[in-house]
């Protein structure tokens, strides 16, 4: 009897616009990917994603400035060279990059490849329409290849992912 209840105050709060909370941690990294963000949703949907809001200038109510997506959720089989790497990025409405955060990795070489903020800084403001690939237009890291090719493809993919569900007319899919 207790879920009824607590989906009937779930659905109660977002009627009247409570937003939800997020862990801290996690809001801190949102932040970080949209700075002009008023507000996120808690992830939901598919493929699963956050949604940044900004204020509209003129109506003052919130609109919707980009997604944000989890590299492991949208990509789950992808793997570096010790297994899965987990991303934070953001894409604006654009089909741009606002920015990506390496959460996690078990990459042996991480500390310099995917760890430095040179890796994640490449990314910043790359277009979902661009290549994505080592060597060419994503600096390679020698000894540290299958992790920044890993890492790369599933920050492509999942960028793509959420610009085909979110971005592209429907008439166009």
């Amino acid at each position: 009897m207790r879920f009824p209840i607590l989906a009937l105050l779930l659905a109660s709060a977002v009627v009247i616009g409570v937003q939800p909370s997020l862990e801290p941690k996690l809001q801190a990294q949102l932040e970080q990917l949209f700075p002009s963000a008023t507000a996120f949703s808690a992830k939901e949907g598919s493929p699963p994603h956050f949604k940044a809001f900004v204020d509209d200038p003129d109506s003052g109510q919130p609109t919707i400035a980009g997604y944000a997506f989890w590299t492991t959720e949208l990509e789950p089989l992808e793997r570096g060279y010790d297994g899965p790497i987990q991303i934070l990025a953001g894409v604006d409405l654009q089909g741009v990059l606002t920015g990506i955060i390496v959460v996690s990795h078990n990459e042996p070489y991480g500390y310099f490849s995917v760890d430095t903020p040179e890796f994640a800084e490449q990314f910043l403001r790359k277009s979902v329409t661009d290549r994505f690939r080592v060597g060419a237009d994503i600096d390679g890291v020698s000894t540290a290849t299958m992790t920044v090719r890993s890492a790369s493809r599933a920050l492509r993919n999942g960028a793509r992912r959420i610009a085909r569900q979110f971005l592209v007319p429907d008439t166009s899919r």
